[in-house]
């Protein structure tokens, strides 16, 4: 195994092992954490956002979700990279094209707090393109932090996507 494949999979491994640690660890602390239906329709608004915007090809709209920072992580086939910077590269580089984008939805599997301010989302996106480039599909883990609004940034999302692991 080559020692980028090893990096994504402990990466991977150290990603799953924080949701796991917020839920299992702690049950009576994390059986008392819940998402309210106003969260729940944030994040849902936020995801039918990111596949409008890709959709539409603006891929700087469809990183409106992700935190701006270069603590953002993001999981990839190539191993894991960080900030809000490089991976809007990285998605230009791989998606050039409207025809590389395709459209793509997202299904939701999966959406449980994992602390008072956090969230775990498992989900499967798609990607329909043309024949000639073929369609591609995966699935994808978010980590989702909840946003205090600022009084200078009273129009910012109420949740930010802080690690993002898809294959």
């Amino acid at each position: 195994m080559s020692s980028t494949n090893i990096s994504w999979a402990i990466t991977a491994v150290l990603l799953l092992t924080m949701a796991a640690t917020y839920l299992y660890e702690q049950p009576e602390e994390a059986a008392s954490y819940a998402l309210l239906p106003s969260d729940r329709d944030a994040i849902g608004d936020l995801m039918a956002q990111q596949e409008s915007s890709w959709n539409s090809g603006d891929l700087e709209a469809f990183m409106t979700p992700y935190l701006q920072s270069d603590s953002l992580l993001f999981v990839g086939k190539s191993g894991p990279t960080y900030g809000w910077a490089t991976t809007l590269a990285n998605y230009q580089r791989g998606y050039p094209t409207p025809e590389h984008m395709g459209k793509l939805h997202f299904d939701v599997l999966q959406l449980d707090p994992i602390g008072p301010q956090h969230a775990f989302m498992l989900g499967a996106w798609h990607l329909a393109r043309r024949d000639s480039l073929g369609d591609l599909q995966g699935y994808f883990t978010l980590i989702w932090k909840r946003n205090e609004r600022s009084v200078e940034h009273p129009s910012a999302p109420t949740w930010y996507i802080i690690a993002d692991h898809s294959s």
